[in-house]
């Protein structure tokens, strides 16, 4: 059975970093795309950055645009988001998920069918 699972979140002073790691067992990864999202609390779910996983492209909010990274390491089945320069805005439940959504849908929470439990992330000083 597919897993996903986060870790990393913290408390971080605003223009702090943290590093969330996904690690996904029990799926393959071929033609999948791997992706991050933010709920905070009373707000929907937003989409914050996605990988498809064999070209490697990247795909970004452009509230984090230049500030955050997604990045995927194959051999620890596993996708990252490095977070630079945090804002009190990015406080937030951060969820990873798993699909296989066309390219025009790559930022929808319905293209993804596999989602982990979540981390979270405050940014407060």
């Amino acid at each position: 059975q597919e897993q996903l699972v986060e870790s990393g979140g913290g408390l971080v002073l605003p223009g702090g970093s943290l590093r969330l790691s996904c690690t996904v067992s029990g799926g393959t990864f071929n033609g999948y795309a791997l992706a991050w999202f933010r709920q905070a609390p009373g707000k929907e779910r937003e989409f914050v950055a996605a990988i498809r996983w064999n070209a490697r492209s990247t795909f970004y909010a452009d509230s984090v645009k230049g500030r955050f990274t997604i990045s995927r390491d194959s051999a620890q089945s596993a996708v990252y988001l490095q977070m630079n320069s945090l804002k009190p805005e990015d406080t937030a439940l951060y969820f990873c998920a798993r699909g296989r959504p066309i390219l025009s849908a790559i930022r929808s929470t319905t293209s993804y069918y596999s989602w982990g439990q979540g981390t979270q992330v405050t940014v407060s000083s």
